[in-house]
């Protein structure tokens, strides 16, 4: 009887049937979608569900570090906030030079721009010296104004934060990516910031007339498969690559927040990671 059923088990190996089957089986073990953790190159990395406000992915969430211009984003709520008028013009003068950093800025000293203006170049091309100006004429100053900033992580929970300058040229303007989410939600709920973070180009008019070129510092906004509402990148040395961002993957609005970020495209990289992994994982989750 043993050598009946090896015989038999030995016929069915060797059938077409038995193999097609198994070859199937195969085929389905290795086109399986993968739903594991997405390998961030980011050291610090945080994704919410916008509408259930919990945790997609996290790590190093409470790690207080240099976040860069990233602080533009609360920069421009401060500027909301203060309900001054968008038409006011502002021309840019030596005191808005970058001393800091040392960085330059095609933006050149005596251009005449609305308030709306700089607002729309520090948020889409992360314009230093716009950045500066806004805060220069804030009333009462530029103290005044990174008071502001403080009162408005105070009043987000934004417990872990700190600001000492509207541009982000500091590594002392510090926060962490659960910090982050907060104040890229708070963001979002300003039309105008939603606007000109998502926009891809715009043009402005120099002292001179000449007409000066500016687009995203992120380039996912231009991107067809991209869906985003509000982005902001951010860098400095200390920083490293940073980019914030409100999107909608796989029909889920999130915010995602990645900070130092090693490689120049990294934090592109880690993005474009994050949605594979969730258009991935929920459309693994809602087959069947």
């Amino acid at each position: 009887m043993r050598w009946l059923i090896t015989l038999l088990v030995a016929i069915l190996a060797v059938s077409p049937a038995f193999a097609a089957s198994q070859e199937q089986g195969a085929r389905k073990t290795k086109s399986a979608p993968d739903t594991s953790t997405p390998a961030l190159k980011s050291s610090a990395a945080l994704v919410i569900d916008q509408e259930a406000g919990s945790a997609l992915y996290g790590k190093n969430t409470d790690e207080v570090m240099p976040i860069a211009s990233i602080t533009k984003l609360m920069t421009a709520m401060v500027v909301m906030d203060a309900g001054l008028p968008l038409t006011e013009q502002i021309v840019i003068s030596e005191a808005d030079k970058d001393l800091v950093k040392g960085t330059r800025s095609r933006l050149r000293i005596g251009t005449p721009l609305t308030r709306r203006e700089l607002l729309q170049l520090a948020l889409m091309a992360s314009e230093n010296r716009a950045a500066e100006a806004l805060t220069r004429v804030y009333p009462g100053s530029t103290r005044a104004f990174v008071a502001a900033m403080n009162q408005k992580a105070v009043e987000l929970g934004m417990w872990r934060t700190r600001f000492v300058d509207g541009t982000g040229l500091s590594s002392d303007n510090v926060s962490t990516a659960q910090d982050l989410t907060k104040m890229v939600a708070a963001a979002y709920g300003y039309p105008l910031i939603r606007d000109f973070t998502t926009d891809t180009k715009m043009t402005v008019r120099l002292a001179n007339g000449q007409p000066m070129d500016y687009r995203n510092s992120n380039r996912l906004v231009s991107s067809q498969t991209w869906e985003i509402g509000l982005s902001k990148t951010g860098y400095i040395s200390e920083a490293g690559r940073c980019l914030v961002m409100q999107a909608r993957i796989a029909g889920r609005p999130v915010i995602i927040v990645l900070l130092d970020s090693w490689g120049k495209l990294t934090r592109i990289g880690d993005a474009n990671r994050i949605k594979r992994w969730m258009e991935t994982r929920f459309a693994a989750n809602t087959s069947g």
